[in-house]
């Protein structure tokens, strides 16, 4: 079986917008979707791994719902109906159209895949997911017990009736729609609807052999690695045990529902007093946002379906079936299971060349020369943690300035500033409290910030801050004097310990002068009132960073009209901006070489004759996100390192450069210019993980070369040639 043998591209091409020269953000990135099924598709991941794709497939459309589609409804019901979001967007009503053909496609391929497929190969794998059915019936009596020791006490059960209203249903939670009349009761006589939400604080999927223990108050012993196990879904032994929840009534019927709400609420930010209160109602209003979809397994009890969807003011457009499993991102508890062998053998990031000796003054290694870090291959505590936390410590750091967009929940990020406050240091942290789905965490790290003596700060009213830097500045002895030295930490990714285990990110450590005094700069507009703000290395949205990008691309046209080399080089998540797409149009034009490797949506049309004809797009998925975004400009040579390379917060995206407060800083030194081409070199020889654009808009996956050999891109792709290649510097010789 071949790769192709599963090729998730759609049979028609993605409708343009109306000047044809740009894809539909939206459905482009339902495009991406597929290529993230097409990971759970292919037989040469591993087993757990798949159905961890799987997962996120759907967690993946969960997000879609909740972002796009209730945008999109929302722009319906304000009338825009026939007409466009903005000029050359499709209109809404079309984009919600052709998302549900896209949508109940991939519903379809998750079920298929999962039934036929994945579900099978763990039961050969000695994991078994079964139905109440299956069990015996003292495994049955068991289940019943740790039901009602661990489960019934926290159930509510909520009838509708004259008395008691609709009951709210929280988004994404899994229910049982139950309908009862009382026992004895006529035929003729009206059931009554009662809901049960399906407990969030319990596993999805329980193990059998477990709950059997557990019930019977058995000392659990640990299970011999490969042992038979069988899970349950938890929602299936409560539908089994119902009775208990309604005495002296007869369940008549039941189905499992779950409801998506909109997140598309965003209150108007202008004359606001205390932005903190501000996003804290604004959270408030999403939890009561308007419902968008309503899934259920297939051929679902009409009356208990009409009822929900009355409620909820949804019609039959908006419900969704879905055979199995209810809910996919529910299959993140079976990842869970301890079967190394069904999974990506692991990796453990290496610790940075230049900071590989954990008592060497972090500051004497950045003065030395520029370091470019690259996580998840590269270790994220043992470089930009130990940066902050050096600083905390050092007697010679007088201030610390962070901007946090997304952290853990026990972020040592928000400690280490804590601890540099109470030492008495000057401490300034820029929260960003709008970051969507963190914005609950981050309201509480800033009063937690707050209540230490941190300065903290908001933002720029009106935009959000996505830029990710750091700024220590220390007092040192320069030049037989003492004076103060700025150090600097700016890269691609958050300051996340969890995702930078997950995500590829690029950072750099630096004492520029130029570099961090614009760093200095870039804070005093974060945490004062500026306005005209120039930059002298730092490329810095709104202000600069488009036309800074645009110039820059159309230079290397100007070269290739000159007959000089001219090459384009970008990594990013996603390309939407039409200024931009159009500037690489025009560039393609004139002769310039571009390659663009954008894991998510793209909305430029590569490949397209007197348009994009030298343009090539391509997506990489795997084992870890792709999240760096890194952009290279040959400026005329045809050697790499003479070229001008930026590293950047930003997509180029309309939101991302008018928006948000983004930067994008060039690196200089000629080892990490090395580093970072190749990356470039690795990602566009990748024929294992990566997939070519079309000018239809589907993606093809790429094949190795039958002629490759094994231990190239060719054959191993991104991920195992970059986590070779940090195996291989960091192995004693």
């Amino acid at each position: 079986m071949t790769r192709d043998d599963h090729d998730p591209n759609p049979k028609k091409p993605l409708p343009d917008t109306q000047e044809g020269l740009y894809f539909n953000r939206d459905l482009s990135w339902l495009e991406f979707n597929n290529r993230v099924i097409a990971q759970a598709h292919d037989p040469n991941v591993p087993l757990l791994e798949r159905i961890k794709f799987l997962a996120i497939a759907s967690s993946n459309l969960d997000e879609f719902f909740m972002k796009r589609v209730g945008l999109h409804k929302l722009r319906v019901q304000r009338h825009l109906g026939p007409q466009a979001a903005k000029p050359g967007d499709l209109p809404p009503a079309q984009v919600l159209d052709e998302s549900r053909r896209m949508i109940i496609d991939q519903e379809k391929q998750i079920s298929t895949l999962w039934i036929d497929t994945l579900r099978p190969n763990l039961r050969d794998e000695g994991i078994r997911i079964v139905t109440y059915d299956h069990l015996t019936a003292q495994e049955q009596a068991a289940l019943t017990t740790w039901y009602q020791r661990e489960v019934f006490p926290i159930l509510t059960p909520l009838a509708v009736d004259p008395g008691h209203r609709f009951p709210f249903i929280s988004n994404l939670s899994l229910n049982l729609g139950v309908l009862v009349k009382p026992s004895g009761a006529p035929q003729t006589a009206e059931a009554r609807f009662a809901r049960i939400k399906v407990p969030d604080v319990l596993p999805r999927y329980l193990c059998v052999e477990d709950l059997v223990s557990q019930a019977s108050n058995q000392t659990q012993r640990p299970r011999p690695q490969g042992a038979p196990m069988r899970f349950i879904a938890l929602h299936q032994i409560i539908a089994h045990n119902l009775e208990e929840l309604f005495p002296g009534m007869t369940v008549i019927a039941e189905m499992p529902f779950r409801v998506t709400r909109s997140a598309a609420v965003e209150l108007d930010d202008e004359d606001v007093e205390d932005l903190l209160e501000h996003v804290e109602e604004e959270l408030r209003m999403r939890r009561f946002a308007d419902a968008v979809r309503l899934e259920t397994p297939p051929n679902p009890n009409e009356r208990i379906l009409d009822f929900i969807l009355s409620s909820l003011n949804l019609s039959r457009e908006d419900h969704y079936t879905r055979p199995a499993p209810r809910a996919g991102i529910d299959l993140f508890d079976l990842v869970s299971i301890d079967r190394p062998d069904l999974k990506d053998t692991p990796w453990k990031p290496v610790k940075p060349q230049a900071l590989a000796d954990p008592e060497a003054d972090i500051f004497a290694r950045i003065r030395d020369h520029d370091i470019l870090l690259h996580h998840p291959y590269e270790s994220f505590d043992d470089s930009v943690e130990r940066f902050i936390a050096a600083a905390a410590k050092d007697p010679d750091v007088l201030a610390i300035k962070q901007t946090l967009y997304r952290t853990s929940r026990d972020s040592p990020f928000v400690d280490s500033l804590v601890r540099a406050a109470e030492e008495g240091k000057q401490v300034a942290c820029l929260v960003e409290l709008r970051a969507r789905f963190d914005e609950e965490k981050n309201v509480a790290f800033a009063r937690t910030l707050e209540n230490a003596g941190v300065h903290v700060a908001y933002g720029v009213l009106g935009l959000k801050t996505h830029c990710k830097c750091s700024l220590v500045i220390r007092r040192e002895n320069i030049e037989g004097r003492q004076a103060l030295r700025a150090y600097a930490h700016l890269g691609t990714g958050n300051y996340h310990p969890g995702t930078a285990q997950l995500y590829t990110d690029v950072g750099l450590l630096t004492c520029d002068p130029q570099i961090t005094e614009d760093a200095v700069r870039l804070f005093n507009t974060l945490t004062g009132v500026t306005t005209g703000q120039q930059y002298e290395r730092l490329l810095v949205a709104p202000e600069h960073m488009r036309d800074g990008f645009v110039s820059l691309i159309e230079r290397e046209a100007k070269n290739a009209r000159k007959g000089k080399h001219a090459r384009i080089i970008a990594k990013m998540n996603q390309l939407e901006d039409r200024r931009i797409t159009n500037a690489l149009y025009e560039a393609s034009k004139a002769g310039v070489q571009i390659d663009l490797i954008v894991r998510g949506f793209c909305c430029l049309k590569p490949g397209v004759h007197k348009l994009s004809e030298n343009i090539r797009v391509i997506s990489i998925i795997g084992r870890f996100l792709e999240h760096a975004r890194i952009y290279y400009f040959a400026s005329g040579s045809d050697d790499p390192l003479d070229g001008r390379y930026y590293i950047s917060s930003a997509d180029w995206m309309y939101r991302n450069l008018s928006n948000r407060v983004e930067s994008a800083c060039p690196v200089l030194d000629l080892s990490a210019k090395a580093r970072l081409w190749q990356i470039f070199d690795t990602h566009l020889r990748d024929h294992a993980r990566a997939f070519d654009l079309q000018p239809t808009g589907s993606y093809t996956r790429r094949t190795p070369p039958k002629d490759a050999p094994e231990d190239t891109p060719e054959r191993l792709g991104s991920f195992e040639t970059l986590m070779r290649a940090q195996t291989e510097l960091t192995e004693p010789r």
